[in-house]
């Protein structure tokens, strides 16, 4: 939780803050996974670039072939764009959004060329940070390519596939209403509640050895056996993280591959990529598929300009087109109208990405504390970045976040002047 008022991104700043530093650290920066210290702001900051660290983890290798290089065409002229937020009076610069939303970092290509990378706090080039939500377009993406190979029918039930949760509110929904999160689940994704299903979900999760009194579930499939329905499925779009969870069990029942281990094989290791990425993993070892994934700033990018190019990256067709047309379309916008996103008027929810339906193609990967994945065909630009942003909910990034992005994709698509 946050402190009230956080501290700001300069002295928040993790390096000036010294956390984990020293052999041993002082016991006051020292952080732990078994007390939750180390997911308390501003722990938080250094945490999001050390995950590895601190918890279990499965690699998602890169191969052994050499990077493909991003070629870079740097420019001076970004740091002083400026834009409006949202519902505000005052414009601000590009350069003053980074510290308003506690970047950590953040790379930005225009037409694959590298334009702008910037890093703060504890992540470097060579790092590697916890992409959140982010993961959830990872694995929609992955599940949209077995519906277009024919490996999955989107209109089969999930029990079909995963007869264990056929008692389960999952049981009877389709695989296109998981895909889309238009199930009705009872489940809430409120950061804030501690109450909330999400802890509970994260305390099944968690491959920490459990209170000798604990009797609920022990990993994420055990959970997911007990979520109860609420409402009906196909009726209006619900953000909740079990529906990647279940996908993520999907995926392994039809192709005898963990999510990581497919996304290796399938994405990856074609990719070109910089570095492996890594996933956290439950006390059975099972990839979190709905937030577990960290990786390279600049392999993030990577995927966002597969996407913006059709699928087709490092000289190959990696995701097939139809999967990238498919997620540009977008999903039920009145569905989507209906959970009520104030910032969000008029955007869907495809495969597990977030579609603006604005004129120049724009789609979204989008991650607690700040983590952006931002594809805009129109205007051949990728932003990939990630965050340390003391409040989980991105309402609180949104306002400067959405139109910053939009307002660099405006300048990149400009003629030069």
């Amino acid at each position: 939780m946050a402190a009230d008022p956080p501290l700001d991104a300069a002295a928040s700043d993790p390096a000036r803050l010294g956390w984990m530093v020293g052999a041993p650290p002082p016991p006051e920066r020292r952080l732990r996974f078994d007390d939750g210290s180390y997911f308390r702001f501003p722990a938080l900051r250094w945490s999001v670039a050390h995950f590895r660290e601190l918890m279990p983890t499965v690699n998602v290798s890169r191969g052994l072939g050499a990077p493909a290089p991003l070629p870079r065409a740097l420019r001076a002229d970004i740091d002083d764009l400026r834009f409006t937020p949202l519902g505000a009076k005052e414009s601000m610069t590009w350069a003053e959004s980074l510290a308003a939303n506690y970047t950590d970092g953040i790379v930005v290509l225009h037409r694959g060329r590298v334009v702008y990378e910037r890093y703060f706090g504890a992540l470097t080039e060579q790092g590697q940070h916890g992409a959140m939500s982010i993961t959830k377009s990872f694995t929609g993406t992955l599940g949209a390519m077995l519906v277009a190979e024919g490996t999955l029918d989107p209109s089969r039930r999930v029990a079909d596939y995963v007869p264990e949760l056929a008692a389960s509110a999952f049981g009877s929904a389709t695989v296109r209403q998981v895909l889309d999160m238009t199930t009705g689940l009872r489940f809430s994704e409120d950061y804030a509640d501690p109450n909330a299903e999400v802890w509970a979900h994260a305390q099944a999760g968690s491959p920490l050895p459990k209170p000798q009194d604990y009797a609920g579930p022990r990993s994420y499939y055990e959970y997911l056996q007990t979520v109860q329905p609420e409402g009906r499925h196909g009726g209006a779009f619900a953000y909740k993280t079990v529906n990647s969870d279940a996908l993520g069990w999907i995926i392994a029942r039809v192709t005898g591959r963990s999510v990581a281990a497919l996304l290796s094989e399938r994405i990856w290791s074609r990719l070109g990529a910089e570095q492996d990425a890594y996933m956290t993993v439950d006390s059975t070892g099972t990839p979190f598929a709905g937030g577990g994934l960290n990786t390279g700033l600049r392999d993030l990018a990577r995927f966002g300009e597969m996407l913006r190019n059709g699928g087709r990256h490092n000289g190959q067709q990696i995701v097939p087109r139809a999967v990238v047309d498919d997620i540009r379309r977008g999903g039920d916008r009145e569905a989507f109208a209906r959970a009520d996103y104030t910032l969000l008027q008029g955007w869907s929810y495809r495969n597990m990405w977030w579609v603006t339906h604005g004129a120049d193609g724009a789609f979204m990967a989008r991650g607690v504390h700040g983590q952006r994945l931002y594809v805009n065909p129109g205007a051949g630009v990728v932003i990939a970045r990630y965050a340390s942003h003391p409040v989980a909910s991105n309402a609180a990034n949104d306002p400067t976040t959405l139109p910053a992005f939009d307002a660099l994709a405006r300048h990149l698509a400009a003629p030069p002047r």
